[in-house]
């Protein structure tokens, strides 16, 4: 037991998330990107209350007005090109996509996390579930996008099936590997020895102590999330207009570049700004979390 704390701490002790908390809140770029993900993941929240106009009500006579434009100094951002405001595009945006992203490595992320746990539990399933992941690996995400179109049609709903499969296999191969350092650990023959149901040894003692480096990459995996859905709505595969999507935003205003930068400049670099501060929050959690990194 005391050769796990050196390798995988239990992470549901309250000093070790504690521990983590403070490393990673003494590193100013770690610090500085959590706080900016607080604020935008609650901007989304609330953005139905706190967006200064309705996101699909046009206005033609303020069509492309840029930033600080005198025909719509109350726009902060100007508009775009059906004279909607800016802000409240990119607060509804935002509300888009970070659902998507967080659909796809929820849902995507806890069935490849199990398919690993699994594969490393029972040895006999090992060859197959790790043949499928390889499959899956095999296809470039925005395959599965034009696939799943071509099946179900453009929108969200396939949109969120396709970010679902492309998480499935880097947490699934991620997940077994870690697992199966923690089934070499004397505790888990223990715990065999003692009587312990399967469930209970995958529950209590293989997925608890496996969960702070499935986080870490699961973090790491909301950026590309939403970065592959934000590629596949400029493609035309994902939210359809009116729908306000940072993605579909940007592919609408791309039109427009040399007139108002701004429509599509804007969601562009929102995008970037999120996958950005995600892949640095991830990194820190792999910093804070994982001992042998810290040596």
């Amino acid at each position: 037991m005391s050769e796990l704390a050196v390798e995988l701490p239990d992470s549901s002790d309250p000093r070790v998330r504690s521990t983590a908390l403070k490393r990673i809140f003494k590193d100013p770029a770690a610090a500085a990107a959590a706080l900016f993900l607080f604020a935008i993941i609650v901007a989304a929240i609330i953005a139905p209350w706190i967006a200064p106009s309705d996101p699909y009500a046009n206005n033609l006579r303020l069509r492309l007005c840029p930033i600080g434009g005198a025909r719509c100094s109350s726009l902060l951002l100007g508009a775009d090109q059906q004279g909607r405001d800016m802000v409240s595009r990119l607060l509804f945006g935002l509300r888009s996509t970070l659902g998507l992203g967080f659909t796809a490595v929820i849902v995507g992320g806890g069935i490849g996390a199990t398919l690993g746990l699994l594969a490393a539990y029972y040895r006999r399933l090992e060859t197959p579930i790790m043949r499928l992941v390889d499959v899956l690996l095999s296809f470039p995400p925005i395959l599965f996008g034009l696939a799943i179109a071509a099946v179900i049609g453009t929108g969200l709903g396939g949109l969120v099936i396709a970010l679902c499969i492309t998480s499935i296999p880097t947490i699934a191969r991620i997940s077994r590997g870690i697992a199966q350092q923690v089934m070499q650990q004397e505790y888990m023959e223990a715990g065999r020895a003692a009587g312990s149901s399967d469930l209970t040894l995958l529950w209590r003692y293989l997925a608890a102590n496996c969960w702070p480096v499935i986080m870490i990459y699961m973090t790491l995996q909301l950026g590309q999330a939403i970065l592959l859905g934000a590629a596949l709505s400029f493609l035309g595969l994902g939210a359809q207009p009116p729908v306000a999507e940072l993605g579909s935003m940007a592919a609408d205003g791309r039109k427009f570049l040399t007139l108002a930068p701004h429509v599509s400049t804007l969601p562009c670099a929102v995008i970037f700004l999120v996958v950005l501060a995600f892949n640095v929050l991830g990194d820190a959690l792999r910093d804070a979390l994982d001992p042998q990194l810290r040596q």
